[in-house]
């Protein structure tokens, strides 16, 4: 018997790309609306009690509205903001521990995480769980994406004739540290402070590095690039898709530089330790559409399932 699957705001970027995976499967029978219709709140309730699994691609708002027209036998999988620091959902980050990875599978209700949190995440939770930075450690980060994270206006602003001479540079927003992906940031990763967090959009598609920045002398005990690298790969030790690079990252950086870009398309994401034992800086890449957005929704999808977690990815 085939999934019945519905994406409720399949007309933005992370929907259309969750619509492109699903309709190459042949597991999956999708639920669609009319264009007239899409934005009917009977016609999606219906869409989304016929369905066994709804994906919201929806803003915050238009998330907990579908939210509330749901029974309770739909599963749910939020690509929006709206849940992620909610305790009654399971957090969709499988990698980060194996009580992560039950939640998702048992869980009815999966807020899946951002593209930036991700990155973040990915570096900061498993070093506040082995203890190496402390709760209250004034974490600080900077990130570049791809302009696709912006939406379908940024998207068509950056490809249209309406394209400044500014927009050709890398872009620093959300100075005033109000983002929105940093209240997730702090609670997944049990941080008793907010993070300060500095990104930049810049003028190209797809993929984005999220860096985190250690000074050795301010951590509880000396640690070198090769511990936390350790650390980082015992952590994440058999994962399917997230792989901590070569100390250094030399096998994969071409003349020394970091490129954003190289995991575009893929569900993937890497993990990098650079520095000296004054210095550390930790890197992780991935495709802000893909582990950051859609590709991340549908590996979630697999493991509520009972799939296998890398199945149309």
């Amino acid at each position: 018997m085939k999934t019945k699957v519905f994406i409720d705001g399949s007309a933005g970027t992370t929907g259309l790309q969750i619509y492109e995976r699903m309709a190459k499967r042949d597991d999956i029978e999708l639920i669609t609306l009319t264009e007239e219709n899409r934005k009917d709140a009977n016609a999606r309730k219906e869409a989304i009690n016929s369905s066994d699994i709804t994906f919201l691609c929806l803003p915050d708002a238009a998330a907990v509205e579908a939210v509330s027209l749901a029974g309770d036998k739909v599963r749910i999988i939020d690509a929006s903001t709206a849940h992620r620091t909610n305790d009654a959902w399971a957090y969709g980050f499988p990698e980060l521990s194996a009580e992560h990875r039950a939640a998702i599978a048992d869980s009815k209700r999966v807020a899946n995480p951002g593209c930036y949190a991700s990155g973040f995440i990915s570096l900061v939770y498993p070093l506040v769980k082995a203890g190496v930075i402390p709760a209250d450690y004034p974490v600080t980060s900077h990130a570049v994406s791809g302009y696709s994270g912006g939406g379908k206006k940024m998207i068509a602003t950056l490809e249209g004739a309406d394209k400044t001479f500014e927009m050709n540079s890398p872009r620093q927003y959300a100075l005033g540290q109000a983002h929105k992906h940093i209240p997730e940031m702090q609670k997944i990763c049990g941080l008793t402070y907010r993070p300060m967090f500095n990104p930049i959009v810049d003028d190209y598609y797809a993929g984005m590095v999220v860096s985190v920045p250690i000074i050795a002398r301010t951590l509880p005990k000396k640690y070198t690039p090769a511990d936390i690298r350790e650390i980082l790969a015992a952590h994440y030790e058999g994962q399917r898709f997230v792989k901590v690079m070569e100390l250094g990252g030399t096998e994969t950086l071409p003349d020394g530089f970091l490129p954003a870009n190289t995991l575009e398309g893929t569900n993937n994401m890497q993990l990098f330790v650079f520095g000296n034992d004054e210095q550390i800086l930790l890197c992780s890449r991935l495709d802000n559409l893909g582990k950051g957005a859609s590709g991340a929704a549908v590996q979630n999808m697999n493991i509520m399932l009972g799939l296998d977690e890398g199945l149309g990815l």
